[in-house]
């Protein structure tokens, strides 16, 4: 057992409030244990000068982490000297996750916004707000629909991220920040509900891991995200949008 009494194999409890942002197109305030995450999407008639004139549009994200955030105070962003290199890194990771599951040509030249704005940090903050960025992005779109500003889905897939690693020898699912720390090997995968992998992050953090190992942890993670699919597609259904309805896509529930 571990230190939160979770069996190896099993995810955080996951609670999302859909629409917590009055003003925001879209909106998500997601929790995986204690980290918290709110996700929110903003629409912006424009596209960067590399996409002017091309038809397309794009979705972005900003990612940032509230000074309490952790135990110990947090410099924001602007007050640091130079740039905060992992903020980076994440951020453009969520864009990455989300415009893979997108027909962008479909949105026209708009782009989507989504901030992350992590409240309370336990491990798996960059996971948690791929998870809530696709809700909040989705919605966003549900609007657009609604507004007949566009008149199909772009979101084509749903998308969403889990930790998995090995600590003390285990493969274990879901990292919190303590197993986060200690572990041998640290893995993020990011997922689409096909079964498509978008993106993984892994690395030995202490020590070496075999080709079997890595397997195994795919396995793993797979196995968790359905969970988290499965919570997205609820999520969506119990706030009013029919999202296979809307592309056209059987339930996979």
């Amino acid at each position: 057992m571990r230190k939160d009494n979770r069996l190896p194999s099993e995810i955080r409890p996951v609670v999302v409030e859909m629409n917590p942002s009055l003003y925001a197109e879209g909106s998500v305030l997601i929790s995986s244990g204690n980290t918290k995450v709110l996700c929110t999407a903003t629409v912006d008639d424009k596209v960067p000068p590399f996409l002017r004139g091309s038809g397309s549009g794009w979705v972005t994200a900003e990612y940032d982490m509230l000074p309490r955030a952790t135990k110990e105070r947090n410099l924001r962003d602007r007050n640091r000297i130079s740039g905060n290199g992992r903020t980076l890194e994440i951020q453009r990771l969520i864009g990455r996750a989300l415009r893979a599951v997108c027909q962008l040509d479909l949105l026209g030249e708009r782009t989507i916004i989504l901030d992350c704005d992590v409240l309370q940090a336990d491990g798996g903050t960059r996971t948690t707000a791929i998870t809530g960025s696709w809700l909040a992005m989705t919605q966003a779109m549900a609007y657009l629909m609604r507004e007949s500003k566009i008149r199909h889905m772009p979101v084509k897939s749903q998308a969403a991220a889990i930790s998995v690693g090995i600590v003390d020898a285990q493969l274990i699912l879901d990292l919190c920040y303590e197993e986060d720390s200690n572990a041998i090997v640290d893995m993020n995968v990011v997922m689409t509900d096909r079964g498509d992998l978008i993106e993984m992050q892994g690395c030995g953090e202490r020590g070496v891991f075999s080709r079997s190992q890595m397997d195994k942890m795919l396995d793993m993670a797979e196995e968790g995200l359905k969970q988290l699919f499965d919570l997205q597609y609820r999520s969506l259904h119990d706030y009013g949008i029919m999202w296979h309805r809307a592309i056209g896509r059987e339930s996979h529930i």
